[in-house]
């Protein structure tokens, strides 16, 4: 069975248990993978995080079942894992624009996320360039939000901290904390949870913790890092590194932070460099 077929072997599983607690290690063991990694790649090649997903097809089953059995928006509240009729309803209103009681009238128009399924489509995008280096460990100092990561608003989010950390003068008070080590300041992403992820916007240093930022511990090990060239290819590249690169490299996700190095130059240009640095080991060990 290839990583595709393990994939979305994982999402039955989350089908036939939507009215039953879905133990994601359970999930991302049928897909061979870590939790970490599980989640890191549904978020990427689904655009939506698996909490996000999750939630959505429930509220799609539970809306079927509303309008054509006779059950009660206690009970389908209670099959679903809400802790309450209200905190159902709230759910299901944010999802489709009605309430559950409204949804059991024939005529109501009523909201659908299907179930997904996973497939290989080769869009002939060009080369990966990669290279594998081992790195001892380092720390980052910078500052740290933990963002909704739902595949929207944590593309909203990131940028808006970039763009603050710029105006407030933050960006070159992080950049003076830069040591020699790593040189420049870099973006980190760790700490994944089906709806969260903290994001530091930090540099590696030796120095102290400055008033109003924190510190972030990278253990040593294996890293892939890849070069991008555009900002605007950033997002993109994400997603090829984990839909093309990581089915086919022999390795996994370690579940350390994943790292966006920026050079110095021009931002806007085409030619502006950037690398993007994922902690891995070898599905051999």
């Amino acid at each position: 069975m290839n990583w595709i077929d393990r994939l979305n072997k994982s999402i039955d599983y989350i089908e036939n248990n939507l009215d039953k607690n879905i133990d994601i290690s359970a999930a991302a063991k049928i897909a061979d993978c870590s939790s970490y990694h599980y989640q890191r790649l549904f978020s990427l090649l689904a655009e939506i995080t698996l909490g996000e997903y999750i939630r959505s097809r429930r509220l799609t089953v539970a809306a079927y079942e509303l309008q054509n059995s006779g059950i009660s928006v206690m009970d389908v509240s209670l099959k679903y894992g809400y802790s309450s009729p209200t905190a159902f309803t709230r759910a299901f209103y944010r999802f489709h624009g009605v309430t559950p009681r409204e949804a059991k009238k024939y005529g109501t128009s009523l909201r659908t996320y299907p179930k997904i399924s996973f497939k290989i489509i080769s869009k002939g995008q060009g080369d990966l360039h990669y290279r594998i280096e081992k790195k001892q460990g380092f720390r980052l100092v910078g500052i740290k939000e933990t963002v909704y990561n739902d595949g929207i608003n944590n593309f909203i989010r990131v940028p808006q901290m970039w763009q603050e950390a710029r105006e407030s003068g933050k960006i070159m008070e992080i950049f003076k904390l830069s040591d020699d080590r790593i040189w420049g300041v870099m973006g980190a992403l760790c700490n994944y949870t089906q709806d969260t992820v903290d994001y530091y916007i930090a540099a590696s240093s030796k120095e102290s913790v400055p008033d109003g930022m924190a510190e972030l511990m990278v253990e040593a090990g294996l890293w892939v890092i890849f070069s991008c060239y555009g900002r605007k290819n950033i997002p993109s590249l994400w997603k090829r590194i984990y839909g093309e690169w990581f089915p086919m490299s022999g390795y996994e996700h370690r579940g350390a932070a994943e790292i966006e190095w920026y050079s110095d130059g021009d931002l806007d240009s085409e030619d502006y460099l950037t690398e993007i640095w994922i902690p891995i080991k070898s599905l051999k060990n």
